[in-house]
């Protein structure tokens, strides 16, 4: 990975949805974004100012199968574990349903569905020096969350939804093959592999332990995707102009501008990256 002064950093999330209000509501309530703007059609979430998600209704589109490319899940990066803790005792009192929670050496995570089937991640990173490398890589097991510890932190503060500094941390996607998904997140959007599960492989830059993971644990051997469908849209990267330019010499953008490439994955999943 070349090294460049500015970072790189996850941006807005687009899915398509088919019942905005039902989708909507659970972003709001169970996730705890703050609704900041509304055209009828699509609705943006995020924290403080900050727009991390945006939902598109299209009633008509063909509901996504959970075996296809496209998302496994949005991970939304809380700023410390006293807001995780203060959301898993806001979640426990409302009964939001709660399908994972696991302890990965980098990270503390729990884990929902949205209403159409889209995974959500809310986590907190653990201090860089806790993590565990291998060489070059960085070991990202999935081990059992210590639920008690984790609360210990919550305070008497009461969670009041995402607050500000909150951001999506990284992006999980369902591919159709672990090779060709290493070319292009690796090969052409440039970045480094941080770790490998068995059918699935991570990327970041600039240290980090990802940005992006691609799994075929549901979707081996899957082809393009069929649009118009539910879930994930499209997904911005914003990076630095030099490495947007980097990235604009390998590629056949399909839609280019000057602060702005847009690509696709090898299975029809759009990424934009952003200066």
């Amino acid at each position: 990975m070349t090294s460049h002064s500015e970072k790189l950093a996850m941006g807005r999330v687009a899915l398509t949805v088919n019942d905005l209000d039902k989708v909507g509501a659970f972003y709001e309530k169970a996730v705890g974004l703050h609704r900041l703007n509304s055209d009828g059609a699509a609705v943006l979430y995020g924290a403080g100012s900050d727009v991390l998600l945006e939902l598109r209704q299209d009633k008509g589109a063909r509901r996504r199968s959970p075996r296809e490319a496209g998302l496994f899940h949005t991970a939304f990066l809380l700023p410390s574990r006293q807001d995780l803790a203060r959301w898993v005792r806001q979640a426990a009192g409302s009964r939001t349903p709660v399908v994972g929670a696991s302890d990965h050496g980098v990270s503390e995570a729990i884990y929902l569905s949205d209403p159409e089937g889209n995974g959500v991640e809310i986590y907190v990173d653990k201090p860089t020096s806790a993590w565990k490398r291998q060489g070059e890589m960085i070991e990202m097991p999935s081990d059992e969350l210590d639920i008690e510890d984790l609360m210990a932190e919550a305070g008497a503060g009461r969670w009041q939804g995402f607050p500000d500094g909150a951001r999506i941390g990284h992006v999980h996607l369902q591919v159709g093959a672990i090779a060709p998904a290493e070319q292009f997140y690796s090969g052409v959007l440039g970045l480094g592999v941080t770790w490998r599960y068995p059918g699935g492989t991570f990327f970041a830059a600039d240290g980090y332990h990802h940005h992006i993971a691609t799994n075929i644990w549901n979707s081996r051997g899957v082809g393009v995707r069929e649009y118009p469908s539910t879930g994930l849209a499209s997904l911005d990267i914003h990076v630095g102009k030099d490495r947007l330019e980097e990235v604009r010499a390998r590629a056949q953008a399909s839609s280019v501008s000057a602060d702005r490439v847009v690509l696709s994955d090898p299975w029809g999943t759009e990424i934009a990256l952003v200066a």
